[in-house]
């Protein structure tokens, strides 16, 4: 099996596991609790707070651990919008995962905020002058991808963090598929806050993390014992934390090395794909692409119909977010763009990681040509 699935979930790394196994067994403790085991637990989750925070450029106390990627856009949306008085209008954009779209929905339907879209174009850019109009005084947060996950567009937060400063709002950025990717760090992202998820990078899944300003209220969305500093109650998954902070070092270590190679065996599927089927429109930027993503459009066919096609290959990819998959509307996202709804349709997501190959590369661009082909000649 090829599997080019990655920006669904990746394999945990097998240090991780190697790292979380006695945490699991031997140091079992809760680390709130003053013994032994407690205490060693404790340690270990501070150790992983600290590793984290040196990946995120932040303090330790600035990491709060999450049960993964949704919770930790929600805590930042939800948390810093009721956290901080300055006004009840949000800015974002109608591309975002859903996790943004309706954490910013319950904030509009249940609290009476004002939401404003930024428009996007063609391939799913920001357009700045455009998001800096719509900021106003009563303007509290701006939230936005830093990595598409279904057309790998690439955004340029730190003019859009240089924008929302200059209006005296919080920059939350959505980096979930960037980790491991990209430089995802506060200072590089221009970002008051981060959130990001441990299953897209070799952690498990069930954790995530959101680095963000100590100067900045949150409001918790969970509220009991008062773990990781008030912004988020519950006994603490130390094992997962740990996988998590392990996988994240990790995943910096020639990372600019291996963004470039996979870069270029993503680069040669695009030019194997679109020589295989001419008719072939590759959605996103070329330029401001994530090394791991190439997401196309095969007019005249089914998306589904084609991953079927795919995986009797051998192939294994996706039609875009694993957390719509199985809908049967067209993605929002690819309307967003100014996609024919039936175009959109048609939708088929490669995402590679560092383990994929050139062979892989030259079969799936074979197998993608025959799926589509054999549909066509069906119709």
């Amino acid at each position: 099996m090829i599997y080019l699935d990655n920006a669904a979930t990746t394999p945990v790394r097998r240090e991780v596991l190697e790292a979380m196994w006695p945490l699991l067994t031997g140091d079992f403790g809760n680390p709130s609790s003053h013994h032994a085991l407690g205490d060693s637990a404790g340690r270990a989750l501070g150790s992983a707070r600290r590793d984290l925070g040196d990946w995120f450029g932040a303090r330790p106390s600035e990491i709060t651990f999450t049960s993964g990627g949704t919770e930790a856009i929600n805590l930042a949306i939800k948390g810093i919008a009721l956290g901080r008085p300055r006004g009840r209008h949000i800015v974002t954009t109608p591309i975002e995962h859903e996790a943004t779209l309706e954490s910013v929905e319950f904030l509009r339907r249940v609290h009476g905020f004002d939401v404003s879209f930024a428009p996007v174009d063609a391939v799913g850019r920001v357009d700045l002058n455009a998001l800096a109009g719509l900021l106003r005084d009563d303007t509290t947060l701006v939230s936005v991808l830093a990595a598409h996950n279904e057309i790998g567009t690439v955004q340029d937060t730190a003019a859009i963090g240089a924008i929302a400063r200059a209006a005296g709002a919080v920059l939350h950025v959505d980096a979930v598929q960037a980790a491991g990717w990209l430089d995802v760090s506060l200072d590089a992202l221009g970002a008051d806050a981060v959130s990001i998820s441990g299953h897209k990078l070799g952690a498990p899944k069930g954790v995530g993390a959101l680095a963000a300003r100590s100067r900045l209220v949150i409001e918790p969305l969970l509220h009991g014992g008062g773990q990781e500093r008030g912004r988020r109650s519950g006994t603490e998954n130390v094992a997962a934390a740990v996988g998590l902070a392990l996988a994240a070092r990790l995943s910096s270590t020639g990372r600019a090395e291996a963004s470039g190679r996979v870069a270029e065996l993503r680069d040669e599927l695009i030019r194997r794909i679109e020589a295989a089927v001419p008719a072939a429109r590759l959605t996103g930027s070329r330029e401001h692409r994530l090394p791991s993503i190439a997401s196309f459009l095969f007019a005249g066919t089914s998306g589904e119909a084609v991953l079927l096609g795919l995986e009797e290959r051998g192939v294994v990819s996706s039609s875009g977010s694993a957390c719509a998959a199985g809908s049967d509307e067209p993605s929002p996202v690819l309307l967003a763009l100014g996609i024919d709804p039936m175009d959109a349709q048609t939708a088929v997501r490669f995402s590679l990681s560092t383990a994929t190959t050139a062979a892989d590369v030259e079969a799936a661009a074979a197998a993608t040509g025959e799926a589509v082909r054999t549909l066509t000649q069906l119709r």
